[in-house]
């Protein structure tokens, strides 16, 4: 019978850590794949925006949300996925391309004010911006040239059918000026004549553009809308792919060498409780990936940081568990009532110093900003799921091990047999 238990006891660990392995190998790699990489490890664009007061206008916070919304606006128009846009202080944003390789182009996009405005002869403004409700880049099916069309809201179509109309009876009425000029942050675009009213709402921006693709950024720059306020590019740089590829493979070599050493450490230190540990490692890396895949983070070199800090808080509270478990053993406890207690004394412990370091993490989060910010995520991330492991998995495993009659030996469990009082010797 006692053979028989033992042989089922065996039979279910291999099964458990067989499959641990699978669930490892099978899943990290097409995790890793799906992470969206930071500009620091894929390259990109990263921009600094600082807004502009005026002696008119000093900068405000209800501007910084609209022009932090015109900005995203923007930039999705450039087909960036994910980008990475964020306030710093009270007055500047920063923008983060990942995957873009023109630089240039997205400075000219952001920066640009963007203030359309529809203005007679006499230099009255009747439509602007405000009044737009499209703009598309289109190809004359007649001249070949690129142009825009413009459709107004509800509001801009009533206005641009009333001054149309009124510019025509003028004109019946002798007064030749019936033009309305297109104005682009204050530069004249176009100044055609208006020949008769324009009830539809619809406009049309033609000549002056280079190419098709110089009408369809404009075209994207009116339906983003224009800055609430100036704004200055006082920051702008460019990380070429080469270089974050290069990231990404240090990146890599130096987790996969920084597990690989802790793995031994534990093995070679606590023997079959560190390898235990290992493959409760094993997990530790599967949920935290898994988390940062469901919430769409992305993952940035300070994020790796991060993660391997919780690893190392990981290890630590095995460490501290173990400790604990020798210690209970050396004191004449069974193997079964030894990591029972191990766990119970070392939770306060474990509970208090992953406690102190959320705690600075949050401090992060709330007072930093970008790539702090991601460091502050990933370490909280990986001190929860280091402290579900640890506590849980860890015990499962180790519960699922003295099971198995040869796994009773105590030097397995770092501690000499002449270390152990007599009338413990042998108990289980």
């Amino acid at each position: 019978m006692a053979g028989g238990k033992g042989a089922g006891g065996f039979f279910k660990l291999v099964v458990v850590m067989i499959a641990i392995l699978a669930l490892g190998i099978g899943a990290f790699q097409p995790l890793m794949r799906a992470m969206k990489l930071g500009l620091d490890l894929r390259g990109g664009v990263y921009i600094l925006a600082q807004a502009q007061s005026t002696p008119e206008h000093a900068v405000t916070n209800e501007d910084m949300v609209a022009l932090e919304r015109v900005m995203r606006d923007r930039v999705d128009q450039l087909g960036i996925a994910e980008p990475v846009i964020q306030r710093e202080g009270s007055d500047r944003l920063i923008i983060q391309l990942a995957g873009y390789d023109n630089p240039e182009e997205a400075v000219k996009m952001i920066g640009k004010t963007a203030q359309l405005e529809f203005r007679t002869s006499d230099g009255q403004v009747v439509v602007s911006g405000k009044d737009l409700k499209d703009a598309k880049a289109v190809i004359d099916q007649q001249t070949r040239e690129p142009e825009i069309t413009l459709k107004f809201n509800a509001e801009g179509t009533k206005k641009f059918a009333e001054i149309t109309q009124k510019l025509v009876s003028s004109y019946s009425r002798g007064d030749p000026r019936r033009h309305i000029a297109i104005y682009l942050d204050n530069q004249l675009l176009t100044n055609p004549h208006v020949d008769e009213a324009i009830p539809s709402g619809e406009a049309v921006i033609r000549g002056g553009f280079a190419s098709f693709q110089e009408a369809a950024n404009l075209a994207a720059l009116l339906r983003g809308g224009a800055l609430p306020v100036p704004v200055q590019i006082i920051e702008r740089r460019a990380v070429g792919p080469t270089l974050g590829a290069d990231s990404l493979a240090k990146s890599k070599t130096a987790i996969i060498a920084g597990l690989v050493l802790i793995a031994l450490f534990m093995l070679v230190v606590y023997r079959l409780p560190g390898l235990v540990a290992d493959f409760s490692l094993i997990i530790y890396g599967l949920i935290v990936l898994g988390v940062l895949w469901a919430l769409k983070a992305t993952l940035t070199l300070p994020g790796i940081a991060g993660l391997l800090l919780s690893v190392g808080m990981a290890v630590d509270a095995n460490v501290i568990i173990y400790e604990r478990l020798k210690e209970e053993l050396r004191n004449g406890k069974t193997l079964r009532a030894a990591i029972d207690a191990g766990f119970k004394q070392a939770f306060t412990t474990i509970f208090d110093s992953n406690a102190t370091t959320v705690l600075a993490a949050l401090v992060l989060y709330f007072l930093g900003s970008g790539t702090v910010r991601g460091f502050a995520i990933t370490l909280s991330l990986g001190i929860a799921a280091s402290m579900f492991t640890a506590i849980t998995l860890t015990r499962f495993l180790l519960h699922l091990v003295i099971g198995v009659p040869a796994f009773h030996k105590l030097w397995l469990y770092g501690v000499k047999e002449e270390q152990i009082p007599v009338a413990a010797r042998g108990e289980i």
